[in-house]
């Protein structure tokens, strides 16, 4: 763990930043407009992406990144430090991410097993529970309906692309409820989400104003996942926009998936 205040650094701290970097699993900047300012903190950042490690940027200030440190963190995540009011439920939401980044190789196995200080009030709800052996899987959680995105087991033949499965919202996550994330490339920000019972990918298909899944992914399987700006409760809120129907994903009134041009509060999901 590091700290640069004003540039204070000393001693051989190139080659100790080198180490610690070489041996890190992940890298976890807490971006501050001093952050960005910093050389030492440039240089270790800049060496963590030229060795492709994994990097979950915490947010710690309320500001854009924007240079050397808007170009590496484009399109990541960030867990959400900004209200220390928050800071149970920050720190309870950078734990789960790092837990699902590093997989296995974390002794914690469930939220149980993190030390009682670090948890929060909301860690004493009922902890959904992913498969076994899944890797990194997460379900969407509607944050206005409380509800989960899953597949309804109900499907429909489609003349161009085969078999698509309906889409709905449950009142609590399911077998269908998880989702294993696939990106496209790094740099381009597309993501797709694969149902990680039954394998098929997600879509959005603008013509007909349905979400769907399918066995193949093509453009109307592309994603982009975002922070929810608006939220400030420490949680992983984040909002889902379909790349190529150029929608977000949303819930409406009779509380069945659809999507709109413009984000609105129905836009929003915490990554459970």
């Amino acid at each position: 763990m590091w700290m640069d205040i004003e540039g204070g650094m000393s001693g051989n701290i190139n080659e100790a930043m080198a180490e610690a970097v070489e041996g890190a699993q992940v890298v976890c900047p807490f971006l501050t407009e001093k952050y960005s300012k910093s050389k030492n903190c440039k240089k270790e950042l800049n060496y963590t992406d030229s060795l492709d490690k994994e990097i979950v940027p915490c947010m710690a200030d309320k500001f854009k990144p924007s240079g050397w440190l808007g170009l590496i963190t484009a399109g990541m995540l960030w867990m959400d430090f900004r209200n220390p009011a928050n800071i149970d439920n920050s720190i309870e939401s950078l734990i789960k991410e790092l837990r699902e980044v590093c997989e296995d190789n974390l002794p914690m196995k469930s939220v149980e097993d993190v030390p009682r200080v670090l948890r929060s009030a909301a860690s004493e709800e009922a902890v959904v529970e992913k498969p076994s052996n899944a890797g990194t899987v997460r379900a969407f959680k509607h944050i206005r309906t409380g509800k989960y995105l899953a597949e309804s087991g109900d499907s429909v033949t489609h003349w161009g692309s085969g078999t698509r499965n309906h889409l709905v919202i449950r009142d609590t996550a399911e077998d269908t409820s998880f989702w294993t994330q696939e990106s496209k490339g790094k740099g381009t920000g597309i993501v797709f989400f694969r149902n990680y019972h039954t394998k098929c990918y997600l879509g959005y298909d603008p013509n007909g104003d349905y979400v769907y899944t399918k066995s193949e992914h093509y453009g109307a399987e592309e994603w982009r996942l975002m922070n929810d700006d608006s939220d400030d409760t420490g949680r992983r809120a984040v909002i889902i926009f379909a790349d190529y129907g150029k929608k977000f994903l949303t819930v409406n009134d009779e509380e069945g998936l659809t999507g709109v041009e413009e984000q609105t509060e129905d836009c929003r999901w915490y990554l459970d």
